[in-house]
């Protein structure tokens, strides 16, 4: 993962990752995500420029769910390639995450 871009809105929180999200660029997503979250009620994960995602990645987004979750939020996936909504369909992502297919 090259960089992601977080863009703050009043409770709303633009997040775009870039790359692979494997274990090493999730942990650095997890902590940044972490720092963004104070007064978030809503998540937008663009996954525009999302080519791969680990098991690390989705850990990452399930702690973000559940976050919302706790706080009556919501969060939901935008732009999500093919490649990714067929891992998602197979670990079971698409009955838990509300992802807008591409």
């Amino acid at each position: 993962m090259s960089a992601t871009v977080f863009e703050k809105k009043g409770s709303l929180l633009t997040v775009k990752p870039e790359g692979r999200l494997d274990t090493a660029a999730s942990s650095i997503l997890s902590d940044e995500l972490e720092a963004q979250l104070d007064g978030v009620t809503e998540i937008i994960m663009d996954f525009e420029k999302v080519e791969y995602i680990a098991s690390s990645g989705l850990r990452v987004l399930l702690m973000a769910e559940q976050r919302m979750e706790d706080c009556g939020g919501k969060m939901k996936l935008i732009h999500v390639n093919e490649y990714i909504i067929a891992i998602f369909d197979l670990v079971g992502f698409m009955d838990v995450i509300t992802v807008e297919r591409v």
